[in-house]
């Protein structure tokens, strides 16, 4: 199974993803991660990406689909795994689409974890992180209701998205999650 969390920042997709991959036995793919990883081993791409993020820019489309593609072409990814953090525009969505068909991939499951925008930025600026004021909070949801939030649209047209309802505990969520790709 090849799986994609999709939710508005603070939504819980991280915390999930990592229970899902234990529980289901599929690999983890943050894209932070991911990122952090190509620019500590220097490769092309993640030098290109080094950059970018130092001059305080955003890394284009281009440089992580490239990244994503140096990640999903190892052989391990066949056994499944768990993309959290990505696609954030249409573009790299339409990209990744692409990507996944190219390299055969034929189990993809789009899980969007839905939670009301007022519960949200509580649960965001009670979270206690330096950047989690109510100002850098509602930036973060323009942002993603801006660019990313167009992402559960394309995925909707294309009818292979299921909608969790992001609200309630860990382990309720989780649960829901995981019948849900069951079915």
């Amino acid at each position: 199974m090849q799986l994609i969390i999709l939710g508005p920042p603070g939504v819980g997709k991280g915390t999930q993803s990592v229970l899902i991959a234990e529980k289901l036995g599929l690999i983890h793919l943050s894209t932070g991660e991911i990122l952090r990883d190509a620019v500590a081993k220097g490769t092309p791409l993640g030098l290109q990406a080094k950059s970018v993020i130092e001059s305080g820019a955003l890394v284009s489309d281009e440089i992580m689909i490239g990244i994503i593609r140096e990640v999903l072409t190892k052989e391990e990814m066949h056994k499944g795994f768990i993309l959290d953090g990505f696609p954030r525009t249409v573009k790299q969505a339409e990209e990744l689409d692409a990507l996944l068909d190219e390299l055969n991939y034929d189990n993809i499951r789009i899980v969007y974890l839905s939670v009301p925008k007022d519960a949200l930025v509580k649960r965001l600026t009670k979270r206690g992180r330096k950047d989690d004021n109510i100002e850098t909070v509602l930036h973060r949801m323009q942002v993603y209701k801006e660019q990313t939030a167009p992402v559960r649209e394309h995925y909707k047209n294309k009818g292979v998205i299921f909608e969790v309802n992001g609200e309630g505990s860990i382990e309720e969520i989780n649960s829901k999650i995981i019948e849900l790709l069951a079915a």
